[in-house]
């Protein structure tokens, strides 16, 4: 390797980066209000017309070419930059919690893909690089989400290569994340006066009773990384009418998508066994469009750890917390599809963490600012290095 042509090409990525921080400190205080308009209105999965609406809009005052409503999804869009050879996509998700509103930091997820791509937009052309914002809807539904129905309806087509943060209590550059299936129960019985005629009914209560038992029974034989949760959504109507009709949500997690093949059968298994047990019917639902492990592209990590380390934001080694299931994503999938990345972005909020609602008023402190600002930027700056080892 010719040391001036090195040299060289050093430069030209250091001119591109300068570029690049420039056109974001020019937007950075209405990158901020933007994260904390969408923190201020959530919206759930699929409905998130308000907040899709902001990010088409600030792509399009941005020159961005931008489609709305894709994918057969109203809520979902494309907004491309750029005419490199190396087409690289940076995923917005801006859905939120039911009851406790933006818990996971989509806010900062949504504001920062929209930073990062203006940034690497600044000097795409320069670079080699052609900057697409995918937006994304519903991650947090667990199931049949907005980047598996992108995937399978050509929203991420044409992309080589994809890229999120994700706020977390502390910086993680390859948190591990797992595969995860949401379905839903229902229990169908026969009603009764509960006192009189019990004799008459058929307790689709007592079915998911049986079915709860049943499952903390199966988790002493299911490996030590898989998880079983969930929620009872209809119980009843009245402590003296027989149920007939109750409902429940559960997730399963497993390591791979292999690993939660095998452990859905067992799991399915313990409802069957409340409805064997009363006499109710039951019927499983979804599940059919679960989420993958998510396999971290180590050259995109490691070129994202140097942009984060010169921003002055190292990665610690985490040791066993470090190692063990953050959760999972949608983002899982598309990382089977194509090289990506999913660094999880420090928000300073222990002791509080993802999914409760201090999380949620975290997401808007002077921290979360500050992370959406560097993770936007070492974004930026891991596009305009792919783009320049082209």
């Amino acid at each position: 390797m010719n040391p001036k042509t090195t040299h060289a090409g050093n430069g030209r990525a250091a001119n591109a980066k300068a570029g690049a921080r420039e056109r974001f400190d020019a937007a950075r205080d209405e990158l901020i209000a933007l994260s904390h308009r969408i923190h201020a209105h959530p919206e759930l999965g699929f409905e998130e017309e308000q907040s899709s609406a902001w990010l088409c809009e600030a792509l399009d005052q941005a020159g961005f070419a931008v489609e709305r409503g894709i994918c057969d999804m109203p809520t979902a869009f494309r907004a491309t930059a750029g005419s490199g050879p190396l087409h690289i996509g940076i995923c917005a998700e801006y859905d939120s919690l039911p009851g406790i509103g933006h818990a996971c930091g989509h806010n900062i997820i949504a504001a920062s893909a929209v930073g990062a791509a203006l940034a690497a937009a600044k000097v795409a052309d320069e670079a080699g690089l052609t900057i697409t914002v995918v937006g994304t809807p519903a991650e947090e539904v667990g199931n049949a989400s907005g980047k598996i129905l992108m995937l399978e309806r050509g929203g991420f087509d044409g992309i080589h290569a994809a890229m999120m943060v994700h706020p977390a209590p502390m910086d993680m550059l390859e948190a591990k994340i797992i595969a995860a299936s949401m379905f839903e129960v229902r229990c169908t019985g026969k009603e009764a006066h509960a006192s009189a005629f019990p004799e008459l009914g058929i307790n689709a209560a007592d079915a998911l009773t049986i079915a709860q038992t049943a499952l903390g029974l199966l988790r002493q034989h299911i490996k030590a990384t898989d998880r079983i949760h969930g929620i009872v959504t209809e119980g009843g109507v009245a402590p003296n009418v027989i149920p007939a009709h109750t409902a429940a949500k559960y997730i399963i997690r497993s390591e791979t998508l292999e690993q939660l093949n095998d452990l859905r059968p067992k799991v399915y298994r313990c409802f069957e066994a409340g409805g064997l047990a009363t006499g109710a019917k039951v019927e499983i639902t979804g599940g059919d469009k679960p989420y993958a492990e998510m396999m971290h592209d180590h050259s995109m990590a490691a070129l994202f750890r140097a942009n984060s380390e010169a921003l002055g934001r190292p990665f610690p080694d985490l040791g066993e917390l470090g190692r063990r299931p953050t959760g999972s994503t949608d983002m899982g999938n598309v990382s089977l599809a194509m090289p990506s990345i999913h660094p999880m972005i420090g928000i300073n909020s222990l002791p509080a963490v993802n999914h409760q609602p201090e999380f949620t008023a975290h997401c808007i402190t002077p921290d979360a600012d500050k992370a959406l600002i560097d993770g936007a930027l070492a974004m930026a700056w891991t596009c305009v290095d792919m783009g320049m080892r082209q």
